[in-house]
């Protein structure tokens, strides 16, 4: 029997502004607003309640090079961004979740002050390409990207990256990414798993070769099953996610080498692809089982990394007390 890991989790979208305007992007806004720590302390306590161990804080990349978002800021009484981010991680780990913050593009000096307050964090490197839909989108650069990832690597913190399908990239460029990410992690042994992710197109965005809209996944499942093969060869974890795809066609990629299902939350919705609900763990439990899967909890740090303690020093009571639970690493 096949197993699959997954990450029982809240999706916290601290704030939908951001500097980038990626054509295909269904989570962006431009209101300048963002969670407050009433709000955020609300949902994980609500998560908790729920069982849940990982709170996923993702949100607009650099949304404080508005001056409207940093008035805001300042009237909520922070000086920075990344400290209105920091104190949302403290308030989650009070709550009992540990943090996993895909914040974007990072400064060296960013991911130290974020790394003791983070199981483990994340940047998609999408493609290590230019592509036309990322023409507005300066933190899309993929030199930026890979520095980033590169950047966690030299601070030891373990990474969740990955790529996009669908977005303008030629068959080329995915294997060419993968080999990018398999260099990177052969430098530092820091990537913990790699997502493989087909867009899935609305009105507003887009997909294919031009990135205009498909309304549907941009990708054929062959295609997908495809780079999950090569991704395995080089990741001992790949990535798929359950909400894109029907129960068979998941057993197709777990057969392929997919052997993860990433973060599921029964509280939140995928704000990233809010138009594919998560299917329940019972179901997939269930559906999967039909088809020789067994599915096994993991905490948002992989085993591995939790055996080497490179998670957060603020968080290790909580991974700790999880561990007991869950009876992981």
């Amino acid at each position: 029997m096949l197993t699959v890991t997954f990450s029982k989790n809240a999706f916290f979208p601290l704030t939908r502004t951001c500097r980038n305007e990626c054509t295909y992007c269904n989570f962006r806004k431009g209101d300048f607003s963002f969670m407050s720590l009433k709000e955020v302390r609300s949902l994980a306590n609500r998560a908790r309640t729920a069982d849940c161990k990982e709170a996923l804080l993702t949100f607009g990349e650099r949304p404080d090079v508005y001056p409207e978002f940093r008035r805001a800021l300042r009237t909520a009484g922070y000086s920075s961004f990344l400290e209105y981010v920091c104190e949302a991680c403290r308030t989650c780990i009070d709550c009992g979740l540990i943090p996993h913050t895909n914040a974007g593009v990072l400064l060296k000096s960013e991911m130290k002050k974020l790394k003791p307050l983070n199981g483990s964090m994340g940047l998609m490197l999408e493609q290590a390409v230019e592509l036309e839909c990322h023409r507005k989108s300066p933190g899309k650069d993929p030199e930026v990207r890979i520095k980033t990832i590169e950047r966690a690597g030299k601070l030891e913190i373990p990474f969740t990256t990955g790529l996009l399908l669908g977005i303008g990239e030629s068959e080329y460029d995915r294997m060419y990414s993968l080999e990018i990410l398999a260099e990177i992690n052969s430098n530092y042994g820091h990537i913990q798993e790699v997502i493989v992710q087909p867009l899935i197109g609305n009105s507003k965005s887009g997909g294919g070769r031009d990135c205009r809209s498909t309304a549907k996944r941009a990708v054929e499942l062959g295609e997908v099953k495809k780079v999950v093969k090569e991704a395995r060869k080089r990741f001992e974890h790949v990535q798929v996610p359950p909400n894109l795809f029907s129960i068979d066609e998941l057993a197709v990629l777990i057969k392929a080498g997919a052997n993860d299902l990433g973060g599921i939350s029964p509280v939140t919705p995928d704000h990233i692809n809010p138009m594919n609900p998560w299917p329940s763990l019972s179901f997939l439990r269930k559906e999967l089982g039909k088809a020789g899967v067994r599915m096994r909890e993991r905490l948002p740090v992989y085993d591995e990394f939790v055996r080497r303690k490179m998670y957060g020093s603020l968080i290790a009571k909580l991974v700790e007390s999880f561990l007991e639970v869950t009876g992981n690493a």
